[in-house]
């Protein structure tokens, strides 16, 4: 990027999981880039598979690296989901120390692979029944992993989510300030929030000092991932006109997912990200902002 270049370029990253997992990390790199990507997102899920990538030594970790450096590439953020299996709110404390585990592998993961950004999905609990207690428990574990992550200079951001627990930013702002830790933000996904609210410019709004980036997704009442774009029910120019509205200059992250199928090729997986990117500035053109 040219410092002579007074206009800021918001930068458009992609989702791990919209790359079939089949291919490596050259590879996964080499699709992202040619589809016109600036970044990828890291997942860390409830897999076993992703949740090995938090025990990576730093021989994995330096040899990714250099993948990445030789492309000139990065990754910006760290999509942490796992801990949907393993809540911050469970009533079992082995749980609850599992999580405070993954909470502090995947902060160092993260310094270690330059990312600053972790998303963290705002669930107490998933598989078990929220309540009260379970609310506190989670409140209770965010402040201490946002201290956790002041020590290493990482960000944590929730994510607006698929369930009415933290579906909104307005609920997200509320638990921010009862967090009340400076190194805490929001980073709201558009679809999901689009299912909680009918008024997503003033939740946007709301919290215009305090988001670190956009997931861009689509969604339905009932159907929160894998949507055809344009299948759902988003209103993506209007919450595009409110990002423009708070001048936000951050990235955008392109939410997706592979069908992993075993017979697809490079080039086949380019396509789709491209598609997705054209659908993507289409949405802009429409909003009548860039």
């Amino acid at each position: 990027m040219s410092s002579k270049n007074t206009e800021i370029k918001r930068l458009v990253g992609i989702y791990e999981k919209a790359i079939n997992a089949k291919f490596d990390w050259e590879e996964k790199i080499q699709i992202a880039k040619k589809a016109g990507y600036d970044f990828i997102e890291l997942s860390i899920d409830e897999s076993n598979a992703r949740l090995s990538r938090l025990d990576w030594d730093d021989k994995k970790i330096n040899k990714l690296r250099n993948v990445l450096f030789y492309h000139n590439f990065y990754f910006n953020s760290m999509c942490l989901s796992a801990h949907r299996r393993f809540p911050f709110g469970s009533k079992d404390e082995k749980v609850r120390e599992k999580a405070f585990e993954i909470m502090e592998k995947a902060l160092i993961l993260a310094k270690k692979l330059g990312i600053r950004i972790i998303q963290i999905a705002a669930y107490d609990v998933y598989y078990e029944k929220s309540n009260k207690v379970s609310k506190k428990r989670f409140i209770e574990g965010m402040k201490k992993a946002a201290q956790l992550a002041q020590k290493y200079s990482i960000t944590l951001a929730f994510e607006t989510m698929d369930t009415a627990f933290a579906g909104t930013i307005t609920k997200c702002m509320n638990f921010l300030k009862e967090i009340n830790m400076p190194n805490f933000y929001i980073y709201p996904d558009i679809g999901n929030l689009s299912q909680f609210t009918k008024d997503v410019e003033n939740e946007i709004t709301l919290a215009s000092d305090k988001i670190v980036a956009f997931h861009f997704k689509d969604t339905t009442k009932k159907v929160f991932k894998k949507i055809e774009w344009g299948q759902g029910s988003v209103n993506f120019p209007k919450a595009l006109r409110a990002i423009k509205k708070i001048n936000f200059k951050g990235p955008m992250l392109i939410e997706m997912w592979s069908e992993n199928k075993s017979d697809e090729t490079l080039e086949e997986n380019v396509d789709k990200l491209v598609k997705a990117r054209k659908f993507y500035n289409l949405q802009w053109k429409k909003a009548k902002c860039e």
